[in-house]
């Protein structure tokens, strides 16, 4: 059995020059702990518009996820932006 050596042209050259010579690359990935939720919730209940709710429904649906999950972000990043402007 002869196998032709491969050759890794399309990756990036640091990362074809470390598959051809064997090196290992350290991992770039965080640990499975880090990407373990771990902010607090609270449980409430809220009146919304319907078509509001629809509407996060319909492409929840259509990506897999949560729509409770997409309000819920939808909501963090308008808190997120505005939270060092409220005045008390």
């Amino acid at each position: 059995m002869n196998r032709k050596k491969t050759i890794y042209t399309e990756a990036p050259c640091r990362l074809s020059k470390a598959i051809l010579e064997g090196e290992v690359i350290s991992d770039f990935l965080p640990p499975p702990e880090e990407l373990v939720c771990k902010d607090p919730k609270i449980k409430i209940t809220i009146t919304l518009k319907s078509g509001s709710v629809e509407f996060f429904k319909k492409y929840a649906e259509k990506n897999n996820v949560k729509y409770q999950t997409m309000i819920n972000n939808i909501l963090d990043t308008y808190a997120q932006k505005y939270k060092d402007k409220i005045i008390l």
